[in-house]
């Protein structure tokens, strides 16, 4: 097992020339949007809004690559600074065009605005072939009204 440790105020180290274009290498699909805050906005690096949905509950954003890739980082952060809540995320992907996924990660993650606001996660992998990948996203596992939201996602 490779780790570090690092202080609570370090976060997660930007590769800016090495990051896969996804504008360029794939069609990303997603269950809603706010139009004041479109996917582009968490996968364009240099756009601070991030994404948000439009509709509270279960989202899902998918990134179906032209070419299959190979995948070795994946980068998520999420910023949450109004409201105290569990949030569940899964990120996935499938060499089959989505007929079947095998899963990266699944995680749950508490959101306190009076201390923990941001989840950055860094995921080194080496998946191979990969023509989908799905982040689905649980704003709150309770349920309520809460939009799900994305500050940032890079791939490499």
């Amino acid at each position: 097992m490779r780790k570090r440790i690092i202080t609570s105020t370090e976060t997660v180290r930007s590769h800016p020339q090495s990051w896969l274009d996804i504008e360029r290498a794939a069609i990303v699909e997603v269950t809603s949007e706010d139009k004041d805050h479109p996917i582009e906005s968490a996968l364009v690096a240099g756009d601070e809004r991030g994404w948000c949905a439009a509709a509270p509950g279960s989202q899902t954003i998918r990134l179906i690559f032209h070419q299959p890739q190979r995948l070795k980082r994946i980068v998520l952060v999420f910023e949450e600074e109004t409201a105290a809540r569990t949030q569940e995320f899964v990120l996935r992907w499938s060499s089959d065009d989505g007929s079947s996924f095998r899963e990266i990660v699944r995680q749950q993650w508490n959101f306190s605005p009076t201390g923990n606001m941001r989840e950055a996660e860094e995921y080194q992998i080496d998946l191979a072939n990969v023509n989908v990948l799905e982040l689905i996203i649980v704003p709150n596992i309770s349920g309520g009204a809460d939009r799900a939201s994305l500050k940032s996602l890079r791939v490499f």
